[in-house]
């Protein structure tokens, strides 16, 4: 007799107490999971197999994960099940239940009841490099030599004593890559530590589009003007390092 192949499929619920409810920011762009409360518990349910074991969900404090079998919660892999299944719970996607706000006295905070510090974590993912931070001193022989079409397609901005390029392909000169992220320029190898900040924080700070949030990897930010950036050619490199007096 052919098996059913549905029993095939798993069911994962999860819980963890309401007082680390701050640390389920780090999964709440997962739109699949859905989470209802419970007293002092707050409960979970619709992981993936690839979500439960992903470094969110492992970095976790005070996370039990189970899997449903007939209406009690095994822990995983586990032969005896640990309680019986939670009913009469009122059941809410996760980015819908977990509301993020902005905090009124500190730009660099961002919380859900608490506050939460914005950090970058390095990431797994792999994603190309569309901007370039390099100091002047080091690239000023090379960048006039080079022919006017490896130009033409990058903008740029003169940051202290150090050049922005922005565009594709870029120039192989040494200095530190970025990759964008709506109108955010995090280094390669980086992300968000809790990811859906990207859009909301455009929305907080760039609310028009007419900025870059330039970041480096202790959570601060420049912002750059769009504007303000010039298309990249030889005569206009020498104009400013004419205007700057870089020696």
């Amino acid at each position: 007799m052919a098996k059913d192949s549905s029993n095939g499929l798993k069911e994962f619920w999860a819980e963890i107490p309401k007082i680390d409810e701050d640390f389920l920011g780090s999964i709440r762009d997962w739109k699949n999971v859905q989470i209802a409360s419970e007293q002092e518990t707050i409960w979970l349910k619709g992981f993936t197999d690839e979500q439960t074991i992903s470094p969110e969900i492992q970095q976790l404090p005070n996370f039990l994960l189970y899997e449903l079998r007939e209406g009690l919660l095994f822990r995983k892999e586990a032969l005896v099940p640990t309680k019986k299944v939670r009913t009469a719970l009122l059941w809410t996607p996760i980015d819908k239940a977990l509301k993020l706000t902005f905090p009124i006295s500190n730009n660099n905070f961002f919380g859900i009841d608490e506050k939460i510090e914005i950090k970058l974590k390095p990431s797994e993912e792999e994603q190309p490099a569309l901007a370039l931070l390099s100091s002047i001193a080091e690239i000023k022989e090379s960048i006039i030599a080079l022919p006017k079409f490896k130009l033409e397609k990058l903008d740029w901005i003169v940051i202290n004593d150090k050049a922005l390029f922005i565009g594709n392909p870029l120039l192989s000169f040494p200095g530190k890559t970025f990759w964008m992220k709506d109108n955010h320029l995090l280094p390669t190898g980086f992300d968000f530590e809790f990811r859906n900040l990207s859009s909301l924080l455009q929305k907080k700070y760039n609310v028009d589009n007419s900025q870059w949030l330039l970041w480096n990897e202790d959570g601060s930010y420049l912002n750059i003007h769009k504007n303000d950036l010039r298309k990249l050619s030889v005569s206009s490199f020498r104009l400013t390092e004419k205007a700057e007096e870089w020696n």
